[in-house]
């Protein structure tokens, strides 16, 4: 496809969804925390395991040193130092503990914020899918109400030339054909912006041609509608992570102020320390002697560090803590509230919904009908110009109220199912 080409596709309402999964660049970012959250998990992990560190250190030291009582002088150019190293804490005071299931939390919490946006991703490619299927069933409706205006249009005008009808009939259809037009091309316009929504939505460049598998909107109404649970809402798994995590962060803050263990050893060389001095001889005469000193060898240490007081800093900061989990409590169960508001609004709009979409098939059923017999009795020359338009708009109105009522309430379910985590 060149550069300047117009792309095309053709997708059904469940293709648009994995289409917008596939290229939501939301859902990418929220990957990529998934991922940094396990890794910072695994970095946690690592604080139980025993840390080694190597060391290597040479030097050069000018002048010689001398010591004039002990006629010694020690040389050190090109001296050595090397060694390894090993840390193991034993005992924390419970902050390893809690860093790692702190951040077991992050993992957790990542998911389900990832799980969020997936849900509104998907909700939001089908409130667009389902709007651009509703538009262009408009566009066809009035595309049907024009070819009934044109119609009468025509036989009008030649109803005129007979001699059957008045120039006023004619002027009062030619206003409601040039009304239609402008309504169609104001339904036209709407569309290509439903289009390029839908485009966004999806993650496809904004002049793609769409061409969507459904006709008209269909809804649904879910099975046990009445029957939810907040528990799986990912807010609601946020929030007790929240509170989790502010629980793990007062073990953080106690372990500060508790006693720690750690064991450290290590094995270490030196040398080329080079000594000369003068030494007696078995013959009484002193001699040059000369000495590389070198030397290596292991050690073990186990520390241990007790706070013993500090104005009563600990305990201050304990409480200020535990006031952090106190709150993420009051949090959680104040927008619990909320949320189980929502999904029963949520509940209601899909009732009302279905009312309304019930209520508009009967108009539009009786507005069929007075089409239908108003038609026949312009025909007869029974009824005038002006009944025929009335009856022509109300199957109009009725029509649309009907395309209306089904998006809505297909939209009113979409939301139901995002609410409840669902979708």
């Amino acid at each position: 496809m060149s550069a300047g080409a117009v792309r095309a596709i053709e997708i059904d309402a469940e293709g648009a969804v994995a289409l917008a999964i596939k290229n939501s660049e939301e859902l990418k970012a929220a990957d990529n925390a998934v991922a940094q959250a396990r890794l910072n998990r695994a970095i946690a992990r690592t604080a139980y395991m025993p840390k080694f560190a190597g060391s290597a250190t040479t030097g050069w030291m000018l002048p010689d040193t001398e010591y004039e009582q002990m006629a010694m002088t020690m040389r050190m150019r090109g001296i050595y130092m090397a060694g390894i190293n090993l840390q193991q804490p034993i005992f924390a005071g419970g902050k390893i503990v809690a860093a790692n299931r702190l951040a077991g939390i992050g993992v957790n919490a990542a998911g389900e914020q990832r799980r969020q946006k997936e849900i509104a991703v998907k909700a939001d490619a089908e409130t667009s899918y389902w709007t651009y299927v509703a538009v262009l069933a408009k566009v066809e409706m009035m595309k049907s109400y024009r070819a009934l205006v044109d119609t009468a249009l025509t036989q009008t005008r030649a109803a005129v030339d007979a001699g059957m009808a008045t120039r006023n009939d004619l002027l009062r259809i030619e206003a409601r054909a040039a009304q239609v037009k402008y309504q169609q091309q104001q339904v036209e316009s709407g569309a290509d912006l439903c289009r390029m929504a839908l485009c966004n939505s999806l993650g496809l460049p904004l002049d793609t041609e769409i061409t969507v598998a459904d006709t008209s909107v269909t809804a649904e109404i879910p099975a046990r509608l009445e029957s939810y649970s907040l528990d799986e809402r990912p807010e609601m798994k946020l929030m007790q992570a929240d509170i989790d995590s502010k629980r793990q962060q007062v073990n953080m803050t106690r372990a500060d102020f508790l006693p720690t263990l750690g064991l450290q050893a290590g094995w270490s060389a030196y040398g080329n320390i080079k000594m000369s001095t003068m030494a007696q001889g078995p013959d009484g005469n002193y001699y040059p002697v000369n000495q590389n000193i070198k030397s290596n060898g292991w050690n073990v240490m186990v520390s241990l560090q007790v706070p013993i007081f500090h104005w009563l800093e600990g305990v201050k900061k304990v409480k200020a803590a535990r006031i952090d989990v106190e709150n993420a409590e009051l949090n959680r169960n104040h927008n619990e509230r909320l949320l189980d508001l929502q999904v029963r609004q949520a509940i209601s709009n899909v009732h009302t919904g279905r009312e309304l979409v019930e209520s508009a098939q009967t108009a539009l059923t009786q507005a069929n009908a007075a089409l239908v017999s108003t038609v026949e009795r312009h025909r007869a020359g029974m009824s005038p110009i002006t009944d025929l338009l009335d009856a022509q708009s109300q199957w109009h109105t009725a029509r649309a109220d009907l395309i209306e009522a089904r998006t809505q309430l297909r939209i009113h379910i979409i939301d139901y199912l995002a609410a409840t985590a669902r979708l």
